[in-house]
């Protein structure tokens, strides 16, 4: 197995381009280097709520369940690798422990990250996807290429929906619609009906 990098999740900043999605920032530990990964608002979310240890939802998320399944039938999440980068998609791989027997399930990196945080295992990369994908820029300039808002946690995620324009959150209503994510819908359609709109 390839040398394994480990990092750490650095934040969440909203990004413009895909619409309604969000880039994860994470580094290396000891070369300080950056990995940007483009995820669903839907992660983002449940990744700010694992951020803040605080906030917890009134209803689990799916992660939340599937956390409470695997603590259940005393399933260890060991670790979690992201493994490959191929044309632009990241791969990944939750590593498990049950007994004796080390199991690997491939995951997206949103997903896994978002366990990760839960169990709270480490986050590891190979270095080949740490060599194509790496930026050793400042976050600044990291930021004005994914855009906007930095979220550290879940009230941040809900105070920056007042700081996105109204047809990015329109846009990214209808997406929540069709990924029937209805949580976050009637927060932004709550907003929208908020916020007085300049025509």
């Amino acid at each position: 197995m390839e040398d394994k990098i480990l990092l750490e999740v650095k934040g969440l900043t909203y990004s413009e381009k895909p619409s309604g999605a969000y880039a994860l920032l994470l580094e290396s530990v000891e070369e300080k280097i950056k990995i940007p990964i483009v995820i669903g608002a839907f992660e983002a979310q449940s990744i700010a709520i694992a951020l803040d240890k605080m906030s917890k939802p009134p209803r689990p998320m799916t992660h939340d369940l599937f956390q409470e399944v695997i603590n259940k039938y005393q399933i260890e999440l060991k670790e979690v690798l992201i493994k490959d980068l191929q044309d632009g998609i990241f791969y990944a791989s939750l590593v498990f422990n049950s007994g004796n027997t080390e199991q690997q399930i491939d995951s997206r990196p949103s997903d896994a990250i978002a366990l990760a945080l839960r169990a709270d295992c480490p986050i590891f990369s190979t270095k080949d996807v740490l060599n194509k994908a790496g930026m050793t820029s400042s976050l600044s300039k990291l930021k004005q290429t994914v855009e906007k808002v930095t979220i550290t946690n879940s009230s941040d995620f809900l105070d920056d929906l007042s700081s996105i324009s109204k047809n990015k959150l329109e846009e990214i209503l209808n997406n929540a619609i069709i990924s029937e994510d209805y949580e976050l819908a009637a927060r932004i359609r709550d907003e929208l009906k908020k916020n007085k709109w300049k025509s």
